[in-house]
């Protein structure tokens, strides 16, 4: 009895991973094992930077706040101790927005809970 290998289903997960690898350079693009690695590489990648994604731009709306409450004379663990206890809803993103965009606005925040 002869061998039964499913050809067509290897054939067609294997597109399926050149198919994802189309755009890189050399052999990560056409020659199969580095192509597979490379990919499954990137997706873990992709599955880590997800996560610190959320990190970093909390790190720049934190040294944006900083720099527009240091600019009033004040720092940012105070503003922000003073801030929780004033009860505003107001999260990091919008603050952040507020004093790179708009600055009366934020001054307008701040002198609120000073």
């Amino acid at each position: 009895m002869p061998r039964s290998v499913n050809s067509v289903a290897s054939r067609e997960r294997r597109k399926k991973m050149m198919k994802h690898a189309s755009g890189y350079f050399g052999r990560r693009k056409n020659v199969w094992t580095v192509a597979k690695n490379a990919v499954e590489k990137g997706w873990l990648y992709a599955y880590r930077d997800r996560k610190n994604k959320k990190r970093t731009f909390r790190r720049l709306w934190i040294a944006r706040i900083n720099a527009a409450v240091r600019a009033e004379g004040m720092t940012y663990s105070k503003f922000m101790g003073l801030y929780n206890q004033s009860g505003m809803t107001l999260d990091r993103k919008t603050l952040a927005d507020l004093a790179m965009n708009h600055p009366a606005a934020f001054k307008a925040v701040f002198d609120s809970i000073k």
